[in-house]
């Protein structure tokens, strides 16, 4: 039988007022929240990327409600596959390596592994091929990061220099941005 919020989200669209609408549902409820991160890394079901997709609208408004689940959101980022699916968690990714490093009493607090999963996921988006968006923000998430691991920014302006010719105008905006940062 199909629970409460797998009935919502078969009913999800692309359509961005349709997502907010989902998000505002799981917003409202938070008991859904557990399954719907569950949903998020379960790739074999049919809605697993709308469920992607409404956890990064919730993600804006409630960051600090995957602090219990960052263990098993880190852990699993590498099973990811779908495009649909990848755009919003490297979004959501972003926002929490920010978060962390803001260091403030309600920010998330990632533990050195949670650290390496994003760093791991981050380079593998980058280098794989991945749709622009979610590049986009993995380099953003990397030029974070490697404000604290030193190894992080030399390796990302390999990469950067090497794909920048190969890459769309939304690309080689966001990698000039950061090399600028960098050097």
């Amino acid at each position: 039988m199909l629970s409460e919020l797998q009935k919502k989200l078969d009913y999800v669209n692309a359509y961005r007022e349709n997502r907010l609408k989902a998000a505002q549902d799981v917003l409202e409820n938070p008991s859904l929240f557990s399954e719907l991160v569950s949903i998020c890394f379960s790739p074999e079901d049919k809605n697993n990327h709308k469920a992607c997709w409404i956890l990064e609208f919730v993600s804006y408004e409630e960051l600090h409600w995957l602090q219990p689940h960052l263990d098993f959101f880190c852990s699993n980022l590498k099973i990811l596959k779908d495009e649909s699916s990848l755009r919003p968690v490297a979004k959501v990714v972003q926002l929490l390596v920010k978060s962390h490093y803001k260091k403030n009493e309600n920010g998330i607090q990632l533990s050195e592994k949670n650290l390496q999963d994003c760093i791991e996921a981050s380079f593998d988006w980058l280098i794989n091929d991945i749709k622009v968006a979610t590049k986009a923000y993995s380099i953003r998430t990397l030029y974070i990061l490697g404000n604290y691991y030193d190894w992080i920014h030399p390796e990302l302006k390999v990469i950067i220099d090497k794909d920048f010719g190969d890459h769309s105008p939304a690309y080689k905006a966001v990698a000039k941005e950061v090399l600028k940062k960098i050097k």
